[in-house]
């Protein structure tokens, strides 16, 4: 892959030094504060006669939630207007007649609601025992779909919590919230539906729960009021569902993969047969799908760190809608009554801007929203690059570098190692918030695309199954070294950080190696012996083997049984309420560490799941990551 140079200094590139120094005094570095306020903007829904989209505006603060508003929009740009909706409704999209449907928290619950544009009080409320978890209005918005729990709510609520999987089932009722009905009530473990264009009939995707079960696998079915059969049975795992060629076939990312992570269009007869891999030879990595109500399908492709919209038709993916400086997040959001006047609109992002609002004109792009200018053009930013390298054994990687806003060619800086969640998952070039606080500071930040990212193809995908503490790892390590033989980082001033499968690579990098001075692991896997089990979801992605047949792959990556080789001062982060990863493995890690004299450090946030998703708790995580580093990396 070639070299490319995605985002510039901020006019400190192109002027004189003196001009440098104006442009100091006037701006200032990516910061905490700048964080909190910083808008974005996404699509939500556009209205049935094609005129305007609604999109949601997201900002921080100080302290509770984050927070969100609703606008509207000319597909042109022009006459915005914010709405003033009922509290705590999350619009999901239009009805025919032009209101809006979506939930709204009832004692605790969500529930459907549908509120017209000019009022503040829903005109309609379908309830459910134990509320939805998400609505599709039918494509000639006479029916809503709704996915819900079908169970009887447990009287014992407040004093218990019965240990079991979780059900959702599909109901099904009319737009005035009569003649409501389960559809299909055998299937129980429904993750996504698609409604046929007339209306009659549902695609539904179904898989088998974590609890009980040592494997994946995935389930089709159509269901009408009155009956269900089944399509297709795929021993893997299965996200998005779509009909497709004129309705007779139905359009879904699998993986023959061992890592269980979707990446490739696959397509089954909607009468039943053997699904068929349309992309057996794509290079990227397929991450979503939706069909729209004229029976096109789009796909959300990564291809290496970059995104774009591709269209599937014919049993081909041809690539649809680019943003060129960036990326286009997500598949688009389009009319969702059938007949509307075509109209896409997308979320797209770069290095300079945060996430907006675009619109396909003449096959391109063109961005309607500009939230999060106003406040970036008060900050200095640093030049992003694309880099790509050669790992020791061979493997060819690509990687993130953001640079320091007054970064000079020949000056090393302190360094920055910041693997990515996931695993298979992959860094996007958009702005992104970690890397800029940090870069903010001072440093050169590295995001390497390391074996077992997603946008580099299945096999670059597969290798890091049973060797996530080995390949990953090496890979991680090499974008240091490649990091200092080009002449950006200071060896004497490396740190590492990362989040979940990130938090992992952090905790087991200073288990293998004493070059980084400084070390910070959030909500990482310690112990995959026991996070296997007790994760929320599969992870089986990392070993399928059954433990107590052989605890030694399990507990060879694991950074618990390395705890006396660790030199590195390290930052625990870790919220209280995690069920993605466990509290306890940063507890463990951190007992281990501290019984034996090393410098360690653990934080835990109340009631917060796998990130924290209060403000109060946020800005905490990035002062207790600037603390560290300005105390052990100087």
């Amino acid at each position: 892959m070639r070299k490319q140079v995605i985002g510039v200094m901020a006019l400190a590139l192109f002027t004189s030094l003196a001009a440098g120094s104006t442009q100091a005094a006037e701006k200032h570095a990516f910061g905490i504060e700048d964080m909190t306020v910083l808008r974005s903007a996404r699509p939500v829904a556009i209205s049935p006669e094609g005129e305007s989209i609604l999109y949601e505006a997201s900002y921080g603060g100080s302290k509770g939630r984050t927070n969100r508003e609703w606008h509207l929009i000319a597909a042109d740009g022009s006459n915005e207007r914010k709405l003033s909706l009922p509290e705590h409704f999350v619009p999901s999209g239009f009805t025919k007649e032009g209101l809006l449907y979506g939930t709204l928290d009832v004692e605790g619950k969500s529930q459907l609601a549908i509120v017209s544009l000019e009022t503040d009080k829903p005109t309609v409320t379908i309830a459910l025992k134990n509320g939805i978890q998400s609505v599709m209005i039918s494509p000639d918005g006479s029916r809503f779909a709704l996915l819900a729990d079908p169970r009887p709510p447990d009287s014992l609520v407040d004093t218990r919590t019965v240990v079991e999987s979780d059900r959702t089932s599909l109901y099904v009722v009319n737009r005035d919230g009569s003649d409501g009905r389960w559809w299909c009530p055998g299937l129980t473990g429904i993750i996504n539906f698609a409604w046929s264009a007339d209306s009659l009939a549902i695609a539904v995707l179904s898989q088998t729960p974590k609890l009980g079960y040592h494997y994946v696998h995935s389930y089709i079915d159509v269901c009408t009021d009155s009956s269900v059969r089944r399509v297709a049975e795929i021993p893997n795992a299965v996200s998005g569902i779509a009909w497709t060629a004129g309705g007779d076939e139905l359009a879904f990312i699998s993986t023959t993969t061992q890592v269980i992570t979707p990446d490739h269009v696959w397509t089954v007869p909607v009468k039943g047969g053997k699904p068929v891999d349309r992309t057996p030879d794509l290079t990227g990595s397929a991450k979503s799908l939706v069909g729209d109500t004229r029976g096109a399908v789009w796909v959300s492709v990564a291809r290496g760190v970059q995104r774009e919209v591709h269209a599937f038709k014919d049993g081909i993916l041809t690539s649809a809608y680019a943003w060129p400086e960036g990326i286009v997040l997500g598949t688009p959001v389009f009319p969702r009554i059938a007949g509307a006047p075509e109209l896409f609109a997308f979320s797209i992002g770069d290095p300079l801007h945060e996430r907006n609002v675009a619109v396909a004109k003449k096959g391109q792009p063109v961005k309607i929203t500009h939230e999060g200018d106003e406040q970036l053009a008060n900050i200095a930013l640093g030049p992003v690059r694309v880099v790509d390298w050669t790992a020791k054994d061979g493997p060819k990687l690509q990687g993130i570098v953001t640079f320091p806003w007054e970064y000079a060619e020949g000056k090393r800086y302190p360094f920055l190692v910041l693997p990515h969640g996931g695993p298979e998952g992959n860094d996007d070039l958009y702005f992104d918030a970690w890397a800029r606080f940090i870069a903010g500071l001072g440093y050169v930040v590295m995001q390497p695309q390391y074996r077992g990212s997603t946008g580099y193809g299945s096999e670059f995908m597969n290798a890091i199954y049973q060797h996530f503490g080995d390949r990953a790892y090496a890979d991680v390590d090499s974008a240091t070294d490649y990091a200092i033989a080009q002449g950006w980082a200071d060896p004497r001033r490396l740190a590492i950080f990362g989040w979940s499968a990130g938090g992992f690579m952090t905790s087991w990098t200073i288990t293998q190696t004493n070059r980084y001075r400084a070390a910070i692991e959030g909500a990482g896997i310690t112990n995959w012996l026991s996070f296997i089990p007790t994760s929320d979801v599969q992870q089986i992605d990392y070993d399928q083997r059954w433990q107590e047949k052989d605890v030694e792959p399990f507990l060879k990556f694991s950074a618990v049984m390395f705890a006396d080789k660790v030199t590195t001062p390290l930052l625990i982060l870790h919220g209280a309420n995690d069920i993605r990863v466990p509290t306890l493995q940063g507890l463990e890690f951190y007992a281990l560490l501290a019984e034996r004299g090393k410098r360690v450090r653990m934080i835990t946030y109340p009631g917060a799941p796998h990130f924290p998703t209060l403000w109060e708790q946020r800005r905490n995580v990035f002062e207790e990551i600037a603390a560290w580093l300005a105390e052990h990396n100087r």
